[in-house]
């Protein structure tokens, strides 16, 4: 910053001066710091627009980087909320899995019971159809016997 080495002229005019003794006080060429004054006045507003122009920098990043958080931050709620509803829709859909897959079992068990029941009222009666006609081939030899 030029005003900076302006000021530190100043300081070095003041401490090259001659002091009057007793007051605390020094001379100086009145010219000279007026000329440094001049050029202070001068540069200030530049120093002052870069300033300004640094802050206002500082500031855009500031909400530029505060925008990207934010963004992030909500697209990462919205990929644990879709994780979230993935998991709830795998866990009702392995439920539901279970339901159909216990039904079919139950199903398959009564289809079997009922086959295994069907299977045996056939030959049940398989059985009672040949023993009469076991009954009847029996009758029918004693009859040809008795002849």
């Amino acid at each position: 910053m030029d005003i900076l080495k302006l000021l530190d002229e100043i300081e070095d005019i003041l401490d090259e001066s001659s002091s009057i003794p007793f007051a605390g006080k020094v001379m100086v060429d009145k010219a000279e710091v007026l000329d440094v004054i001049k050029e202070i006045r001068l540069k200030l507003p530049d120093e002052i627009k870069q300033a300004e122009w640094i802050k206002e920098e500082r500031q855009r990043i500031l909400a530029e980087a505060q925008n990207e958080a934010d963004t992030v931050i909500e697209e990462a709620k919205l990929h644990i909320e879709e994780m979230v509803e993935e998991d709830e829709i795998t866990k009702q859909a392995n439920e539901r899995a279970e339901e159909i897959l216990s039904k079919a079992q139950h199903n398959a068990k009564e289809i079997r019971i009922g086959a295994r029941e069907y299977a045996d009222e056939l030959l049940k009666e398989l059985q009672n159809n040949m023993k009469d006609m076991i009954d009847t081939l029996e009758s029918n030899r004693d009859e040809l016997k008795g002849l």
